[in-house]
């Protein structure tokens, strides 16, 4: 019952930052629509934070404007006089065009109107990745300092060859700098990873549907390869109860060997424990300069319980190098632009393997439940902003997508009309605007339902 209790916590307050994201985002991205509208003299009859159908749980008139927020959680929406969007009001339409009307103003006005919410999504990314750097700064790890290479138990990195205490020298060609790139690298585009193992290169050819084994694979693992790190033990929480903090490991032990079998790196305890399942063993370690010798249990799968170091631990030991980068005020702007653009060109080659057929990608598209996975089971501010920014980054993108109902759409239609001199007919933006939230409604459902059913998994 306790377990439960702490997973249904975990996922509230993943939840929890989900939505605020969310809602921070939609805001913002209204009101990019909002105040160019304004700028340029239109009505906005409504502003609203989710869909309000039938009724809404707050609202309130000032001026022209209803401000509120509904009960659908879907998104958000501004409804601007005399423009033709989800809220499908065809009456007003058939009424003589008035000067504050949206479809009286010059196409260039519109086009703006319409790419606010776009631009402030950009703006809002770039501004917190500068605070973001300001305040935490940019830390990474050089790959030249992993003297003792990689580590991985997952089964999709071991089937593809990658070995504990391989070097990764370059993937695609291209050298790797830092050890927090490999994965991606691997993951998103790669073909093939050069590596320095026993002192020779060895070359692993990876499959073009690299990402769909790693969807329906078995185990289930964010991280694919951390850092080979020695046999220290972490700190234990107050209330751990797992046989290596009833055995008397303590922080900083280092440990030595395992009924007698000598160990150096944390992934050698693997298959040693493995091999002792309901049984005991006794784990000598080295503590304070002296050696002590300890008896612990072993659990049904192989385990007694025994944490990691944080990195700055084992930066501290001389492991591997944590370089943290602190941007000042006006540094940390440009690299906020920056870092915008890499998380923009890292969705977008995402989102080509999602419409690769041959990568399988499609397969692990998810809804809001996915999303809301990436964030930590605990409240972290660092964590919470970085995952906000690249939402931002993906709500920019998502709404130029050239679908109708979305901002897309509405641009591609404004721009036809610069060009061609040929406004698009009220009917043909009527029938558009049905079509695409059709489409629309029908991908949420589909990325949504896919969380829970994993058909492609």
């Amino acid at each position: 019952m306790t377990l439960l209790a702490i997973n249904w916590s975990q996922v509230g307050v993943q939840a929890g930052q989900l939505l605020l994201a969310l809602s921070i985002l939609i805001v913002l991205h209204e009101f990019g629509h909002y105040i160019t509208a304004r700028w340029f003299k239109c009505r906005v009859e409504k502003f609203f934070l989710f869909f309000d159908p039938w009724f809404a749980l707050v609202k309130k008139k000032v001026g022209d404007t209803v401000y509120g927020i509904g009960w659908l959680p879907l998104g958000g929406y501004v409804k601007i006089s005399g423009m033709i969007d989800e809220s499908m009001d065809k009456e007003q339409m058939k009424q003589p065009p008035q000067p504050w009307e949206f479809r009286t103003k010059p196409a260039w006005q519109r086009l703006i109107i319409m790419l606010g919410g776009i631009i402030m999504n950009v703006l809002v990314a770039f501004i917190i990745y500068a605070f973001v750097l300001m305040i935490w700064g940019e830390k990474k790890t050089p790959i030249s300092s992993v003297k003792s290479g990689i580590w991985t138990t997952d089964s999709l990195m071991i089937n593809l060859g990658f070995k504990n205490g391989d070097n990764v020298i370059a993937i695609n060609g291209d050298s790797v700098k830092y050890f927090e790139d490999i994965q991606t690298k691997v993951l998103i585009g790669g073909k093939d990873v050069l590596l320095k193992r026993n002192g020779k290169d060895t070359v692993l050819k990876l499959p073009i549907d690299l990402i769909d084994k790693l969807i329906t694979r078995k185990d289930k693992r964010r991280t694919l390869l951390l850092e080979r790190v020695p046999a220290y033990v972490g700190a234990y929480a107050k209330k751990d109860t797992s046989y290596g903090n009833r055995a008397g490991l303590k922080e900083f032990d280092k440990i030595v060997s395992i009924d007698s079998i000598p160990v150096e790196f944390y992934d050698e305890m693997v298959s040693i424990l493995g091999n002792k399942k309901n049984g005991q063993v006794e784990i000598a370690v080295e503590r304070n300069g002296q050696l002590q010798k300890l008896i612990s249990n072993v659990s049904a799968d192989g385990k007694i319980g025994i944490p990691l170091l944080s990195d700055s631990q084992y930066d501290s030991l001389g492991v591997f190098d944590v370089v943290t980068t602190k941007y000042g005020f006006f540094e940390a702007f440009p690299a906020g632009v920056k870092k915008s653009g890499e998380k923009l060109g890292f969705y977008i080659d995402q989102f080509k393997l999602i419409l690769n057929p041959e990568t399988g990608a499609y397969k692990g598209v998810g809804g809001f439940k996915s999303i809301g996975s990436v964030f930590p089971t605990y409240w972290s501010w660092e964590a919470f902003w970085n995952i906000t920014a690249f939402l931002s980054i993906i709500l920019a993108f998502m709404n130029l997508l050239p679908i109708p109902g979305l901002d897309g759409g509405h641009v591609v239609f404004t721009l036809w009309e610069m060009v061609t001199g040929k406004k698009p007919g009220d009917k043909f933006m009527e029938y558009a605007q049905i079509v695409g939230f059709v489409i629309l409604i029908a991908l949420m459902l589909y990325a949504n339902l896919n969380d829970f059913f994993g058909w492609g998994k």
